[in-house]
C-alpha cells in the first residue's frame, strides 16, 4: 500500500480523504493557497505546501505546482477530489510521466466521458438511452438560436467542460437562449478554461438520479444503488438522498446495469457516478458521467457500508474489487444537507467573511441513528469570495426516510453558524415541507414551492407558544438572578411573578407561570394564553448557545442568540425575536412608534460581496424594466442585476474590477 499521498484539492473533501487515509496508515500531504495558509485540511494533514495565490487559476489549478510538491515531500500518489483538477485527463498523463500514481480513473476514461458533448456521444454509440439535443460545437449566438428552435423548448444550455451547475442555463425563448449562451460561455470559460456549449431538451418536471458505480483495474465493474439529488437550485445540489424514494428494484437494477455497462465500455477503473434525468414514470436518460469522486457520497457510503475513498485509494494501488454485485446490500436511508455560505432571505446570494461560531451537532452512532458532518472548517475559520460557498455537508443515517428526516431536521436544529449568512434555516424549513417528505420529488421543487424567494414563516399558534415557553423559562431565570444581585434600590420581595408576557416578534403572548422556581436546571409548569398547564424542563444556563430540553414532553432544540432586551430563538426554520415582559410594561411597549428601514428604491445594491465583472448603463441612460445594469461574479458565478422598473440612472458608483462589500451602492435612479 502507498506509504504517502497528497490531496490535490482544499476544504471538506480534502478532510474527508485525510480522514480514511490516516484509518488506513498512509501519510498525507496538504497544499494551500495564500488563502487556505490557516485552514483545517492544512491542520489535519501530516504535511503542507505552499502552492501560491488565493486565486485557484494560480494555485489549485496549476498542475506543475502539485508535481512539483509530491517531488518536494515524497508522495507516492495524488487524490485530486472533486472540481479543480479531478477531471483533467493532462493531470494523471503528467503524473504518470513523473512516476506517480493518480487515484482515479484512467486518462482516457476522463477523455470519454469528462467532455459532456463527446460522453453523449459515446453513451449514444453504446445504445444508452439519452437525451435529445444538438451534441456539436455551437460556434456563434444565431446558430444557437437555431438549434433550439430546431430541438423546441423549454432547451438547457451546458457547459462541456462544466460541473457543479456551472455554466448552466434553462431557456424558454429565443431571447433567453440570447443571454443564456452568452452566461454560460463566459461563465464556463473562468470556472473551466473551456468555453464550449452545446445545448438539449429540458425534460419538464424531471427528477435527477445517479448510480454510484466503482471499478478496479482487473475489468471488474459494480453499481452501489443511486442517490436521488432532486432538490436543486439554479442547478446547484442541496439535498441528497440514498435510496430514491421514485425507484423500484427493477428499475434500479436496469439503471444499475446501463451505468456499469458503459463504465465498462471505457474500462472505467475508480469511483465514479453515471447521471440520469428520470422522468416521474420511471423513465430514464443518461445526462453524464462525473469521472470522480461526487460530493454527495456519503449517503451511499452510509446505506451500503462502503468507503469509496478506500476503494479508491485501493484500486489506484492495484488491487481487485473484494466485492461482487451480488455483495452490495442497500440498508436504511440516509439523508445529506449541503450548508452553505448563502443568505436564504436574499435570493440566496453568497455570504463571506469569518465563522465567529461553528458548533455542528455532535456526530456519532446510537439507538440506531447515525450523525455525520463532513467540513473543512472549524470556528474562526474565513469563508473568502475564491472559492465554493459549501461549509459542510450534514448526513444523518437511519431505518427508514422517514426517521432520516427527522433526525435531519433535529441535527439543523443544533446547526449553530454565526459570523457569516447561511442557508440553515432553509434546509430546516425543507425538512418539515410536506411535499419534500412524502417524496414527490422534481428538480423544479424549488422553483415550484418557492416562487418569490424563500422568506422567513410566521410561526403558527402551536409554534408560537412553545417559543414563548422558551423564552419565558429563559427570562424568568434571568430575572431572578438580577433581581438577586446586591445593591438594588429595592429590595427582592421573595415572590416569584405568575403573570408574563412574551413578545413574540411584534405579537403579544400571555404566559402563565403556574408552579416552578426560575432556576437552573428549568423544571417549570407553564400556561400559554389560559391554554392546558405543560411541563417546561431544560438544563438551560444563561450564556448557553443552545436550549436543549422538553416541552410537555416533546424534545426541543431551540438556538439562542441574545439581542437588546431579550433573545433571538432559531427552530425548525422559524427565527423570532422575543422579549420577557410584565403585563404593565407589555402594555406600554405596545405604544411605542415602530423604527422603519432607510429607503433604498432609488438604488442598486451590491447583493452580495463580490467583484464588478461589467456596468452595462450610463450616467443619465434611459432604462426600462428588466434591462441588464450590470453582472457581479461572487463564488465562480456571474448573477446579472437588472432593472426592477423604468427608470433614470443618476449616478454610477460603481466600476468594472472593483471588489464591493455587500449592500454597497452600484448605482442611483431618478
Amino acid at each position: 500500500m502507498f506509504s504517502k499521498i497528497l490531496i490535490a484539492n482544499r476544504g471538506e473533501i480534502a478532510c474527508r480523504v485525510i480522514k480514511t487515509a490516516k484509518r488506513m496508515g498512509i501519510k498525507t500531504v496538504a497544499v494551500y493557497s495564500d488563502a487556505d495558509r490557516d485552514a483545517l485540511h492544512v491542520e489535519l494533514a501530516d504535511e503542507a505546501v505552499h502552492i501560491g495565490p488565493a486565486a485557484a487559476a494560480e494555485s489549485y489549478l496549476v498542475a506543475d505546482k502539485i508535481i512539483a510538491a509530491c517531488k518536494e515531500t515524497g508522495a507516492e500518489a495524488v487524490h485530486p477530489g472533486y472540481g479543480f483538477l479531478s477531471e483533467r485527463a493532462s493531470f494523471p498523463q503528467a503524473l504518470a510521466k513523473e512516476g506517480i500514481v493518480w487515484i482515479g480513473p484512467n486518462p482516457h476514461a476522463i477523455e470519454a466521458m469528462g467532455d459532456k458533448i463527446e460522453s453523449k456521444k459515446f453513451a449514444s454509440k453504446a445504445n444508452v438511452s439519452t437525451v435529445p439535443g444538438y451534441l456539436g460545437v455551437i460556434e456563434s449566438m444565431d446558430e444557437a438560436v437555431k438549434i433550439a428552435d430546431d430541438i423546441g423548448y423549454p432547451v438547457m444550455i451546458k457547459a462541456s467542460a462544466g460541473g457543479g451547475g456551472k455554466g448552466m442555463r434553462i431557456a424558454w425563448n429565443a431571447e433567453e437562449v440570447i443571454d443564456g449562451y452568452t452566461r454560460s460561455k463566459s461563465e464556463a470559460a473562468s470556472s473551466f478554461g473551456d468555453d464550449r456549449v452545446f445545448i438539449e431538451k429540458f425534460i419538464e418536471n424531471p427528477r435527477h438520479i445517479e448510480i454510484q458505480v466503482l471499478g478496479d483495474k482487473h475489468g471488474n465493474a459494480i453499481y452501489l444503488g443511486e442517490r436521488e439529488c432532486s432538490i436543486q437550485r439554479r442547478n446547484q445540489k442541496v439535498i441528497e438522498e440514498a435510496p430514491s424514494p421514485l425507484l423500484d428494484e427493477d428499475t434500479r437494477r436496469a439503471m444499475g446495469e446501463q451505468a456499469v455497462a458503459l463504465a465498462k465500455a471505457v474500462d472505467y477503473d475508480s469511483a465514479g457516478t453515471v447521471e440520469f434525468v428520470a422522468g416521474q414514470d420511471k423513465s430514464f436518460f443518461f445526462l453524464e458521467m462525473n469521472t470522480r469522486l461526487q460530493v454527495e457520497h456519503p449517503v451511499t457510503e452510509l446505506v451500503t457500508g462502503v468507503d469509496l475513498v478506500e476503494q479508491m485509494i485501493r484500486v489506484a494501488y492495484g488491487e481487485k474489487l473484494q466485492m461482487t454485485q451480488d455483495d452490495v446490500k442497500l440498508n436504511g436511508w440516509s439523508v445529506e444537507s449541503r450548508i452553505y455560505a448563502e443568505d436564504p432571505y436574499r435570493n440566496f446570494l453568497p455570504s463571506i467573511g469569518r465563522l465567529v461560531r461553528y458548533r455542528p451537532p455532535e456526530e456519532g452512532t446510537a439507538e440506531g441513528l447515525t450523525i455525520r458532518n463532513d467540513t473543512g472548517v472549524v470556528e474562526g475559520s474565513e469563508i473568502s469570495m475564491f472559492y465554493d460557498p459549501m461549509i459542510a455537508k450534514l448526513i444523518t443515517h437511519a431505518p427508514t426516510r422517514e426517521e432520516a428526516i427527522d433526525a435531519m431536521s433535529e441535527a439543523l436544529d443544533a446547526f449553530y453558524v454565526d459570523g457569516i449568512q447561511h442557508n440553515v434555516p432553509f434546509l430546516t424549513a425543507l425538512m418539515n415541507h410536506p411535499r419534500w417528505r412524502s417524496g414527490e420529488l422534481a428538480t423544479s421543487f424549488i422553483t415550484d414551492e418557492y416562487p418569490d424567494g424563500f422568506a422567513p414563516t410566521d410561526p403558527d399558534a402551536e409554534a408560537k407558544a412553545l417559543l414563548a415557553a422558551v423564552a419565558l423559562s429563559m427570562g424568568a431565570l434571568q430575572r431572578e438572578r438580577l433581581d438577586h444581585l446586591t445593591g438594588r434600590l429595592r429590595p427582592h420581595s421573595g415572590a416569584v411573578r405568575e403573570d408574563w408576557v412574551v413578545k413574540v416578534d411584534k405579537d403579544y403572548v400571555n404566559v402563565r407561570l403556574a408552579a416552578g422556581y426560575p432556576g437552573s436546571p428549568i423544571e417549570l409548569d407553564v400556561s400559554v394564553n389560559d391554554g392546558p398547564i405543560v411541563s417546561v424542563e431544560s438544563d438551560w444556563a444563561p450564556g448557553d448557545l443552545m436550549w436543549t430540553g422538553a416541552i410537555g414532553g416533546k424534545p426541543m432544540t431551540v438556538q439562542v442568540r441574545p439581542v437588546k432586551g431579550g433573545y433571538r430563538l432559531d427552530w425548525q426554520g422559524y427565527s423570532v425575536v422575543t422579549k420577557v415582559m410584565s403585563p404593565r410594561i407589555a402594555e406600554l411597549d405596545a405604544l411605542m412608534p415602530e423604527k422603519l428601514p432607510p429607503d433604498t428604491s432609488k438604488m442598486l445594491l451590491c447583493p452580495m460581496p463580490g467583484l464588478v465583472v461589467s456596468i452595462a448603463v450610463e450616467e443619465g441612460q434611459e432604462v426600462k424594466a428588466g434591462e441588464q445594469l450590470a453582472i457581479v461574479e461572487a463564488m465562480k458565478m456571474e448573477n446579472v442585476l437588472r432593472a426592477e422598473r423604468d427608470c433614470t440612472v443618476t449616478a454610477i458608483k460603481a466600476a468594472a474590477g472593483d471588489s464591493l462589500a455587500v449592500d454597497a451602492v452600484i448605482m442611483e435612479f431618478s
